[in-house]
């Protein structure tokens, strides 16, 4: 039996992994791709990452949910609906059934009992930080997502934070204010009061809660992580976790509504332990949309193995002359400089493996990081300083060691130093500036740039 169970597990993985997609039709090759992409979700899952982020976010989420909370209510205050910020909260503690209801008031009283002007400039800097810390780890998370190192510089946090927190609670508002308002005119009215359009209404009006929360979703996959997402990529993920987060607030409902046991065992403290297992259950579903967003946008890590994907060194040297080409390409012409975002979407290649190839670049002196609003890559020397073979010999030897001279061996040195020589005879001199100017011609004001 066990000697059965392999051999069909094994005649799976060939029919998920080992099948030729050009081969199949439309149908079964989407078929096959959505499964690839549920195996590799479910793995990242039982891995634990995913996981441990969720349970890290829950006290994140309770050190900052007041301040976060009273910074969108002191913006809303200032153009007067500052009531409107308690049915959303309402609506995201609904799953708890009336202990919802009862933190839901507790925290909007914790709020209204914060009173901005007597903080201070200290207070008041230390809420705003306690706030940025928060959206600061959601980026972290995502950057681990997308596999990205390098997060937003300081400034950029500030700003690009702050401006969503300060904006966004006004925009969201204002769209349900005059949402509300073409619902309630007369014209609009008379419309549902005739059939089938009042049908129609009624199911709009169900699926409206879940394109919000799509649309909610879709926009925080986008501007989150320290990347540029696409947004096809961005609202497939919106949409399985929309769908899961208000599907999964209904079951929890269900289950909080039975749950009169756990306030015998653990009494008060119930509510703020039924209340951490509905935040830790909605920071995994939004983390695993961004999850499936990252594969949509790059495919080629749907493989049945985890971890970074290892390149030969052929393509190791390819990425990297590539890369210098591009960048040397801009600068030579005159153009706006390479981020790594963009460069990787010109490329087709994860940002990851990129990013290894630029560092690798930039700690070799060939090129320099530019560090502004968005860090852009430039040469670092004359463009008739940097030869080919420079640029290949240095990616050949990424990484190297020396072992010293008890692994030299003769024939060894020989096939070794025959490579180096056929590397020479094949690239000769060739700067990268007649290496790019040989298939484009540059503007005459840029040739001496």
């Amino acid at each position: 039996m066990y000697q059965s169970i392999n051999q069909y597990k094994d005649f799976l993985y060939q029919q998920l992994w080992e099948t030729d997609l050009s081969t199949l039709p439309r149908g079964r090759c989407g078929l096959i791709q959505t499964l690839r992409l549920l195996y590799v979700v479910v793995h990242e899952l039982t891995a634990g990452q995913l996981t441990l982020r969720a349970m890290s976010l829950i006290y994140t989420t309770l050190i900052s949910l007041v301040p976060l909370l009273a910074v969108s209510f002191s913006v809303l205050k200032a153009f007067g609906v500052q009531g409107k910020i308690e049915p959303f909260l309402l609506e995201f503690l609904t799953p708890l059934g009336p202990k919802g209801e009862e933190i839901g008031v507790n925290i909007i009283g914790f709020i209204d009992n914060m009173n901005v002007g007597v903080l201070g400039a200290v207070g008041l800097g230390m809420l705003f930080y306690t706030v940025v810390s928060l959206v600061q780890k959601i980026e972290q998370t995502f950057n681990h997502i997308w596999h990205i190192d390098s997060p937003r510089s300081f400034i950029r946090r500030v700003t690009d934070y702050l401006s969503v927190l300060m904006i966004g609670p006004v925009m969201v508002v204002s769209a349900l204010a005059m949402t509300a308002s073409m619902v309630s005119s007369t014209f609009v009215q008379y419309v549902i009061g005739i059939e089938p359009f009042g049908t129609i209404f009624y199911y709009i009006g169900l699926t409206v809660p879940y394109a919000l929360i799509i649309m909610a979703f879709t926009f925080m996959y986008i501007f989150i992580p320290n990347t540029r997402v696409k947004i096809g990529p961005a609202l497939t993920g919106a949409i399985v976790s929309g769908i899961l987060w208000k599907t999964g607030g209904m079951l929890f409902a269900t289950f909080a509504a039975g749950s009169a046991k756990y306030d015998a065992i653990y009494s008060s403290f119930a509510i703020l332990i039924m209340f951490m297992i509905w935040l830790y259950l909605s920071w995994l579903i939004f983390l695993l949309g961004a999850q499936i967003a990252f594969y949509r946008q790059y495919p080629e890590y749907v493989r049945p193995l985890r971890g970074s994907i290892e390149i030969s060194n052929r393509e190791k040297e390819r990425l990297a002359l590539l890369a210098m080409y591009w960048i040397g390409k801009n600068y030579y012409q005159g153009l706006t400089s390479w981020t790594l975002q963009t460069l990787s979407t010109q490329l087709g290649v994860a940002s990851d493996l990129l990013s290894n190839t630029l560092n690798h670049l930039t700690h070799s002196g060939l090129i320099l990081e530019i560090n502004d609003k968005d860090t852009t890559y430039i040469p670092a020397k004359d463009l008739d300083a940097i030869t080919l073979y420079e640029l290949i010999n240095i990616t050949r030897n990424a990484n190297d060691i020396a072992f010293g001279y008890t692994l030299a061996q003769p024939e060894v040195e020989r096939v070794l130093t025959g490579l180096d020589q056929a590397y020479t005879s094949v690239l000769g001199s060739k700067t990268l500036r007649e290496w790019i100017s040989e298939h484009n011609k540059a503007p005459e004001s840029a040739k001496h740039a």
